[in-house]
């Protein structure tokens, strides 16, 4: 319980910095095509007898940045391409569980998710990639922003774009993996978009959004910890109930205001 509470904090704080870039960047449902891909991703790792934390996170970074060079390399719309890739990841990963007779019982667990079962590999990782995303967050702050604001004129200024969006979601990718264990690919974007989207409501500029989006989530996982334990629901439905909550108290709030 210890160790699902501290990874619920970790997870919360992650997708409350990600997030952040995610919905300003309108990136929302490239996290939900990642996230659901992952389906295909636990696939293999049952058709190949591989590991499946790190298969999935091999195949969610290529899979991720393989949709984000497509749409780069065609002039079709980004949400037409993530559409496509949405579709047949989902199609070739229900094809692929129907021979997976052994595995359902693993593949259900991934679908709907269990942060109790969050081992300390997972836990370690999940603490490593909050210190790099932090780190790289420091380090290109002002960047980030303008790039974030305004792609054009990061460009314009020099700011390599391409490099910083490619590592972003290298980035999100691999969060998007280690998240799904504890909550599910059902579940999995929510952990980015609604404690971004609260903070969004309430702040005004970037820095305080970002460290807001953070600290909503750190709470709301902590919280969804406790009230899962205290009357025996499941931990991430929990935790996404509870941001929900804060997302519509910060409603109330911003209209008050």
């Amino acid at each position: 319980m210890q160790r699902a509470l501290l990874g619920g904090v970790v997870l919360g704080i992650l997708g409350g910095i990600l997030g952040s870039f995610l919905i300003l960047r309108r990136l929302s449902l490239f996290g939900d095509t990642v996230g659901h891909s992952a389906m295909l991703g636990v696939v293999l790792a049952g058709l190949l007898e591989l590991p499946t934390t790190w298969t999935l996170i091999g195949f969610t970074v290529a899979f991720g940045l393989g949709v984000i060079y497509l749409i780069d390399r065609t002039n079709l719309g980004s949400d037409t391409v993530l559409c496509i890739a949405l579709s047949t990841s989902v199609a070739l990963g229900t094809i692929g569980f129907s021979y997976l007779e052994g595995y359902r019982g693993n593949l259900l667990s991934i679908l709907f998710g269990d942060i109790l079962a969050i081992s300390n590999t997972n836990l370690v990782l999940l603490l490593l990639l909050l210190g790099i995303t932090l780190a790289w967050l420091i380090i290109s702050l002002p960047e980030q922003i303008l790039l974030t604001l305004n792609s054009d004129l990061a460009l314009v200024k020099g700011v390599p774009v391409r490099s910083h969006r490619y590592l972003f979601i290298l980035i999100l990718s691999i969060a998007i993996a280690l998240t799904i264990r504890a909550v599910g690919i059902l579940l999995v974007n929510s952990f980015l978009v609604i404690p971004a989207a609260t903070a969004k409501l309430i702040c005004q500029q970037f820095v305080a959004f970002v460290a807001t989006a953070a600290g909503i989530g750190a709470l709301s996982g902590a919280i969804g910890m406790v009230i899962s334990g205290a009357i025996d629901l499941p931990s991430g439905p929990s935790i996404v109930l509870v941001q929900v909550a804060g997302f519509l108290a910060a409603i109330l709030y911003s209209r008050q205001g």
